[in-house]
């Protein structure tokens, strides 16, 4: 008995999951299943890590077939050059689709106008929620996790918005174990988030694992910046510095990526994945908190925004 015990349990060792197969098991079969529950999904895509990994998983999910769905990105005008540029050249690798909502149009025609600030994040919203009711999408991954930031993590993996794109957590399902609710009333879609149970240093354990390439500017580099709010921001034309603002070059990489105007750099000198790993496993800070301005706009900035429409 006790042998026949140990060859069982020998047996199941070989097919354990391990953390990182779990958690991509689970981010295939969300992809799958919004495949065969909706119309027309589309994928956010802005060439940041989260939406790099996803795209990769969803790549997996649909193997050796074309992913079955579209991408969209909400350029804000100040986005990363380096960025955009392997956002181009992703899709171009990979036959995709790239719908692009341009917030500058927006400021062109007269519909939203410039912040004080100067940051245009939060300028997103419309954009987004406008592209998504003209193509009729009726599914839209994002790349938010649970461990970002509060408002994240009280949102389920398949969030339901209702005609005007706003989130209302009171209308949240239960989703036990794997079983995830769709319907929706027409006009109504369902934002959903394969990543929502990864950390950051699951997402970049995973990078490794899959030697997924990723933008320059994850990586420690030489940048021109300067000291705002406690945040080491690219100068650029999008209006920083402002007097008495002094530019500096310091050795930095973005633990995030969005605005150029509301995202900040760290110092770092981790020019290895390894390196980064190491960094980020001894933070005790998620990247959202460490470096985006646009979330230290008050206490509930990001649940604000989520319910105009926000990712």
């Amino acid at each position: 008995m006790t042998a026949t015990v140990r060859a069982a349990e020998a047996a199941g060792s070989l097919f354990a999951l391990s953390h990182l197969d779990s958690l991509e098991s689970e981010a295939v079969h969300i992809f799958r299943e919004v495949a065969g529950e909706f119309e027309r999904p589309v994928i956010l895509f802005s060439g940041g890590k989260d939406s790099i990994v996803m795209l990769h998983l969803a790549l997996k999910a649909f193997a050796p077939a074309p992913v079955p769905f579209t991408l969209l990105h909400v350029d804000t005008g100040h986005n990363f050059p380096e960025v955009l540029a392997y956002r181009d050249r992703v899709v171009a690798e990979h036959g995709l689709r790239l719908h692009v909502a341009s917030v500058q149009d927006y400021i062109d025609a007269g519909k939203l106008r410039e912040r004080p600030d100067g940051t245009r994040n939060p300028l997103q919203t419309v954009p987004l929620t406008e592209a998504i009711q003209h193509h009729r999408f009726d599914a839209v991954f994002g790349g938010g996790r649970r461990d970002e930031e509060k408002a994240r993590a009280k949102e389920r993996v398949f969030s339901l918005r209702d005609e005007f794109s706003q989130w209302d957590p009171r209308r949240q399902r239960p989703e036990l174990w794997q079983l995830y609710n769709g319907r929706h009333a027409p006009g109504e879609h369902v934002r959903v988030f394969p990543l929502s149970n990864w950390t950051e240093l699951d997402v970049w354990q995973y990078i490794q694992r899959e030697a997924i390439d990723l933008p320059a500017i994850y990586y420690a580099h030489h940048r021109e910046v300067f000291a705002r709010n406690g945040m080491w921001l690219t100068a650029g034309d999008w209006g920083g510095p402002k007097e008495p603002e002094t530019v500096e070059t310091r050795l930095i990489r973005y633990r995030t990526v969005g605005d150029m105007s509301c995202t900040g750099a760290v110092d770092s000198d981790a020019v290895t994945i390894d390196q980064v790993i190491t960094e980020v496993a001894a933070s005790r800070l998620t990247e959202r908190g460490a470096t985006r301005a646009d979330d230290k706009m008050s206490e509930a900035a990001m649940e604000d925004r989520k319910r105009e429409g926000y990712f």
